[in-house]
C-alpha cells in the first residue's frame, strides 16, 4: 500500500510564496514520475508540474517562471516552490506518483490566493 501525505498549503495574499510537500510511503517499486495536479471550484483537475526519476521536469503553461517542482529520491518526496501566486492558482492541489502499474494520490491541499 502506498499513501502520499501532502502539507505546506494555506492561505497567501497575490505575489505571495508557498511551498508544498509530498512525502511517500509504503511499498513502492519503479517509480515512474510523480507530480502536482490542481482542481479548482467547478474545473476539472488539470496538471500543474511533473518530475521524472531521472529529474526532467514539465510544467502546465500557466505556471512556467513561477513554479519549481523538485525531489529528494532518497526521502521519496517532492516540492512545489510556487512563487508569485495569483488568485486563478487558487484550489486544492493533489499529489500524484505513477509505477509501471499503479496510479496513487494524495488527498490534497488547498491553497488559497487573496487579499
Amino acid at each position: 500500500q502506498v499513501q502520499l501525505v501532502e502539507s505546506g498549503g494555506g492561505w497567501v495574499q497575490p505575489g505571495g510564496s508557498l511551498r508544498l510537500s509530498c512525502a511517500a510511503s509504503g511499498t513502492i517499486r519503479s517509480i515512474y514520475v510523480m507530480g502536482w495536479y490542481r482542481q479548482a471550484p467547478g474545473k476539472q483537475r488539470e496538471l500543474v508540474a511533473t518530475i521524472r526519476t531521472g529529474g526532467s521536469t514539465n510544467y502546465a503553461d500557466s505556471v512556467k517562471g513561477r513554479f519549481t517542482i523538485s525531489r529528494d529520491n532518497a526521502k521519496i518526496t517532492i516540492y512545489l516552490q510556487m512563487n508569485s501566486l495569483k488568485p486563478e492558482d487558487t484550489a486544492v492541489y493533489y499529489c500524484n506518483l505513477k509505477t509501471g502499474q499503479s496510479d496513487y494520490w494524495g488527498q490534497g491541499t488547498q491553497v488559497t490566493v487573496s487579499s
